[in-house]
């Protein structure tokens, strides 16, 4: 068992019962990767294996992105373990302050890397990737610690991305 799906369990983010995820479609297991992003060890762990991830694959990226709430403490360790910076994209922009849906520096031709947590669908990946690259950003790559497997490999690649997981589902699950 790899040492991400090992920390994923001793944290508590594996979680078996009755669940409706996101997409709307039911599981018998949920991932809370909330427990290990708010966990400094193991949200650790994720920035280093992903930047690891990123050497491996040759991904260059001038911004990271993570959609708010889940993503954005992954951003940030990532931003903190490779010196990128980030931004944060919101899901829908708010009725005060500045109105944006992109927060932070963003330049026209930046390339900009999207991490997530878990990835079923990839619904909400590529609104975000809609949103930056609206914004003038080139999005290749989405990294993202978990992949349900749930057609989102599928969605990203339709939208011109390249997915890679850190860790698949069916290896996580496997009791």
């Amino acid at each position: 068992m790899s040492e991400l799906s090992e920390a994923l369990k001793s944290c508590g983010a594996l979680q078996f019962g009755e669940f409706t995820l996101a997409s709307g479609a039911k599981s018998d297991y949920y991932i809370d990767i909330k427990k290990a992003s708010t966990n400094p060890e193991v949200l650790r762990l994720i920035a280093r294996l992903m930047a690891q991830k990123m050497r491996d694959e040759g991904i260059e990226a001038d911004r990271i992105a993570g959609v708010v709430l889940g993503s954005v403490p992954l951003a940030t360790a990532l931003a903190l373990e490779t010196g990128i910076p980030y931004v944060m994209i919101r899901k829908e922009k708010k009725d005060h302050g500045t109105g944006k849906l992109i927060e932070g520096d963003l330049n026209t031709g930046d390339r900009v890397l999207v991490v997530e947590d878990v990835i079923t669908t990839a619904g909400s990946s590529i609104k975000a990737i809609g949103t930056l690259r609206e914004a003038g950003a080139d999005v290749k790559y989405v990294i993202s610690v978990i992949d349900r497997e749930g057609g989102g490999a599928e969605n990203l690649a339709e939208a011109g991305v390249d997915f890679r997981p850190l860790v698949k589902a069916s290896e996580l699950v496997k009791r």
